[in-house]
């Protein structure tokens, strides 16, 4: 009898370019005895040209570390180890993760990880935050995500790695529609929030393809979006900085129905509060501010010009 994993790990050692197909997928899972599962999100884009150009849209190199969260059965790691120097690839699913461990066994870049990638809502896992820290891609690697993400992570994941990691150069990433809108809104829209403010401060974002549910097997209910982010020169004289902006920005949409005078008293002291008020329309609300004037509002509220 044909060994399914060992068949199939050959013939990507033998074809680097070749992407899992449907059939190939379901192989796996029924020669492991086990089905997606939909509470951990679990669907696997089986369009082999999307799976290419998510890669080519990281433009790895042998200096970058690749962060993938949700390895899944590996058709993505595949890509990934033959263009990256290292792969770190997080999977939650105990039996996912033993084909993954079968797959890569004798793979040295793959490092696989077992567990969530958070450690809690705000705080990458350990294993994963000292892989990043300690990572010195010199002058052209870094640290790139490159992941179909699990729906349920993408939001915490993408703001933790932006805010916490300056090693993170570029994330390209599949996520549900709903999650893109929120991340590319602009100003005075229903989808327009923290998301978009924070990550459009530090990033250049780009939409680079819908994904309709067919493309994925089990087919979601709701359309999908691959996006490239590259992060640009940080605003921020330093971290500490961009955390009291992170907070600032959160704060106030906690009230985005309120005028900006009313949101920011929730945040602010009164004489950094009124620092804003003067160089602002205090009676437009939170949601109404672009990405630009919301640096604004913060230098002012520290203090410097706005």
């Amino acid at each position: 009898m044909v060994d399914i994993h060992e068949a199939s790990r050959q013939h990507c050692l033998l074809h680097p370019e070749h992407v899992q197909t449907k059939r190939e997928i379901a192989g796996l899972l029924k020669a492991a005895g086990i089905r997606p599962r939909k509470r951990l999100g679990q669907h696997f884009l089986i369009d082999g040209n999307l799976m290419r150009r998510l890669v080519r849209c990281a433009e790895l190199d042998r200096c970058d570390l690749v962060l993938e969260v949700g390895g899944g059965t590996g058709g993505l790691t595949d890509l990934l180890a033959a263009g990256a120097g290292q792969v770190v690839c997080v999977e939650l699913d105990r039996d996912l993760y033993a084909i993954l461990e079968d797959r890569f066994r004798d793979e040295a870049r793959v490092t696989l990880l077992h567990g969530d990638v958070l450690e809690s809502k705000h705080r990458i896992r350990r294993e994963v935050d000292g892989t990043i820290g300690m990572h010195d891609g010199g002058a052209t690697g870094g640290v790139k995500l490159v992941a179909n993400l699990p729906y349920q992570v993408a939001t915490p994941l993408l703001m933790n790695l932006l805010v916490d990691y300056p090693q993170v150069r570029r994330l390209c990433f599949t996520v549900q529609a709903e999650v893109g809108e929120r991340i590319t809104a602009a100003c005075d829209c229903k989808a327009y929030g923290p998301l978009s403010i924070i990550l459009q401060s530090l990033c250049s974002i780009e939409t680079v393809a819908k994904l309709p549910p067919h493309t994925f097997w089990p087919q979601p209910s709701v359309d999908s979006v691959m996006i490239r982010m590259d992060v640009g020169d940080r605003p921020f004289n330093d971290q500490e900085e961009l955390c009291r902006f992170v907070a600032l920005v959160r704060g106030a949409f906690k009230h985005r129905r309120k005028t900006l005078r009313s949101a920011l008293g929730y945040v602010l002291n009164e004489a950094s509060r009124d620092r804003v008020c003067q160089r602002f329309d205090a009676k437009r609300r939170p949601e109404s501010f672009n990405v630009h004037e919301w640096a604004g509002v913060f230098r002012a509220a520290d203090g410097g010009d706005a």
